[in-house]
């Protein structure tokens, strides 16, 4: 083993002890509570040429989420919708681990949980995006490109997900002879409802809210839950670690409480 290696050992293993001492004392390493989450920066319409685009900082973690608009056929067995279809990749750029090449099991874990929440909360009446029923539907493409990776992705990426959509503009197309065409104006995105998702992590007895990189290293678990503004829409949870039923359903309530916070800072940038 070089010696580069070796000391990036031991200074590893004397941040994880200086991490669990403070948790001991009821603090986490960069001071915040455990049930605090970093700070927010919400900048939609980044993306000129874009639909909806809207980019996040969540603490030092950065996602930037464009909206395409399309047509196409709709997914079998939900003919009379429109389609949503949520992707994501971490760039190169965004952290000394990533590597060039097809999304790892991690990013793709990362587009479905993502793409669950919103679609479970049915933020976009879909049914709205019908041109020609069983034929011909607006095809909704929310790409995400992660540009700084420092933990909790999956709050980053959908909050910019929800921020993209949320000032997205719908272009109106028109059915004539037989062919879509575009009239050159726009409306607004259907929207119903604003999906908020709050992540936390276990490690050991303690559940920290938003997890930082270094902290993610060390969980042993980790939930996802998104809610909207009537309750709850979907629950993710990550790790081979377990929650017991009574962190989970305080897991629940920090979710309604917190999500609330964010949804108030998600539609307030976005109006």
């Amino acid at each position: 083993m070089s010696s580069s290696r070796r000391s990036t050992i031991i200074v590893e293993h004397l941040r994880k002890q200086q991490m669990w001492d403070a948790l001991a004392k009821g603090k986490r390493l960069d001071g915040r509570d455990f049930g605090e989450q970093r700070p927010l920066e919400i900048e939609p319409d980044i993306i000129k040429k874009a639909n909806g685009s809207a980019r996040v900082k969540l603490g030092h973690s950065e996602v930037i989420a464009g909206v395409k608009v399309s047509t196409g056929e709709p997914f079998e067995g939900l003919e009379n919708k429109g389609a949503l279809i949520v992707s994501a990749e971490v760039l190169p750029i965004a952290s000394p681990h990533v590597e060039p090449g097809p999304p790892d099991e991690e990013v793709v874990e990362l587009a479905r949980v993502v793409d669950r929440g919103v679609r479970e909360s049915e933020m976009i009446d879909l049914e709205q995006l019908v041109l020609v029923p069983g034929k011909i539907v607006y095809t909704i493409f929310v790409d995400c490109s992660v540009v700084n990776v420092d933990g909790n992705l999956f709050d980053a990426t959908s909050y910019a997900v929800v921020a993209a959509l949320l000032g997205a503009k719908l272009p109106v197309l028109e059915m004539q002879d037989g062919k879509v065409v575009d009239t050159g104006n726009t409306k607004n995105m259907p929207i119903t409802t604003t999906p908020v998702s709050i992540t936390a992590a276990r490690i050991g007895d303690y559940i920290l809210l938003d997890p930082s990189s270094e902290e993610e290293a060390t969980m042993d678990a980790r939930i996802t839950i998104t809610t909207n503004e009537e309750g709850l829409c979907a629950i993710q949870k990550g790790f081979t670690g377990s929650f017991t039923v009574d962190q989970i359903k305080k897991a629940v309530e920090t979710a309604r409480i917190k999500g609330q916070e964010v949804r108030e800072r998600l539609t307030g940038m976005t109006r």
